[in-house]
Order: C-alpha cells, then structure tokens, then sequence
C-alpha cells in the first residue's frame, strides 16, 4: 500500500479523539452518539447497506497490553461477531481490495473494503446492543486506527450514472 500507515506506537484507541487535530479526515473509530441516534431515528423499511473502509493499527491497542497486530485482532472481531450478524440476517454483499485512491486525499487507503448487509436499521441496532457483539467489538476497537461506515439504501443497478 503506497499511502501512510499509522506510526507504530500510536495512541491506544481510548485515548485518541474523535478526529485528530489538525485532519478531520482521520482517527474515526466509533459513531458519535449523536450520530448513532440520526441513524436510528431514520429507521425507514427495508435493508441497509453499510459502506466498510478499515485502517488497521500496525500493533494492536488493548487495554490490557495483549500483543496482537492491528489486522490479528480485526480478525478476531470477525470471528467472535460473525454468529451474531448471521442470526440477525446480515450477509457481506461485496469485498473488494483497495488499490488507489484517484480522487480524494492520498494519504487515504483501507486495510478493508467490503459492503455489509441488514435486513433493517433494527437487525443492525440489534446487533450493538447484543452481549456477545459487545464483547467481539473490544478487537475492533484495538485494531482500528480509522474507519468509515457509510449506511445507504440499495438501489437497483444498471448501465448508467447518475439516474
């Protein structure tokens, strides 16, 4: 990957700010809770798609100093999550690898990119509050040094842009 990884020994995840100052563009982990309630607020028929761009730690920040890299404890995030998205109905609709950043800012480039599915805002809201998730999300928040997840709502596909 040609773009900047985080500096080894970056800031644990429970104490970096929600933006980092001077780049409001990186150190995004967790949804506001005002963002949160936006989401929730908005809870219209119908599946979600969620927009995935992960930036992983090079090591991991666990709180209580486990050794892991950044990409090991994603995995175990998607281990340990993986039963309770399926029970809820949610399903990976595309993965992709990320390459280039052509239009944005360089610095920019993802570890993953994948488009998760839910049935409804419900099943995801579901999902945080359950226990087991709950537990699994403690190896995100280790792995992660920035993220982006963008919600939208699936729309036919077709030949065109625009329409």
């Amino acid at each position: 990957m040609a773009a900047a990884r985080p500096a080894p020994g970056s800031r644990p995840w429970h104490t970096l700010p929600a933006s980092n100052p001077g780049d409001p563009m990186t150190g995004h982990i967790d949804p506001t809770r005002e963002t949160f309630a936006a989401f929730r607020a908005d809870d219209r028929p119908g599946p979600i798609h969620m927009l995935n761009l992960v930036r992983f730690r090079e090591k991991a920040a666990y709180p209580d100093g486990r050794e892991a890299t950044g990409a090991q404890a994603y995995e175990a995030y998607g281990r340990e999550s993986l039963p309770v998205f399926q029970r809820l109905g949610g399903r990976i609709v595309w993965r992709g690898r990320f390459e280039l950043m052509l239009i944005g800012p360089g610095t920019e480039a993802w570890d993953e990119c994948f488009i998760a599915e839910y049935p409804s805002v419900a099943a995801f809201v579901e999902m945080i509050r359950d226990p087991a998730y709950r537990e699994a999300v403690k190896h995100r928040q280790a792995a992660v040094a920035d993220s982006r997840l963008v919600r939208m709502q699936p729309a036919g596909v077709g030949m065109g842009f625009g329409g």
